[in-house]
């Protein structure tokens, strides 16, 4: 089942406001691009999520997929919690 619009919106303004450099470390670790600079989140659904990733002058994006399918948005929560330790 999909994340419901509202609570993706949630979760991709509170990760870049509040959580920056754990998307940072996203991109590093689970995207294999320790080069990255500076990354966003711009969207999570329930296989992964996608990141807009800066290295230098150069913006691409970046597909991170999860380890198992997310039901909900606490779900959501408690896996980007356990991605960034």
């Amino acid at each position: 089942m999909p994340l419901p619009e509202a609570a993706v919106a949630a979760i991709v303004t509170h990760m870049n406001d509040d959580h920056a450099d754990a998307v940072l470390s996203y991109v590093h670790r689970f995207g294999s691009l320790p080069e990255a600079q500076s990354a966003r989140l711009v969207g999570i659904d329930e296989t992964g999520m996608d990141i807009e990733v800066h290295t230098g002058a150069m913006a691409f994006p970046v597909r991170i997929t999860f380890d198992h399918a997310l039901t909900d948005a606490a779900d959501a929560r408690d896996t980007l919690i356990a991605m960034a330790r």
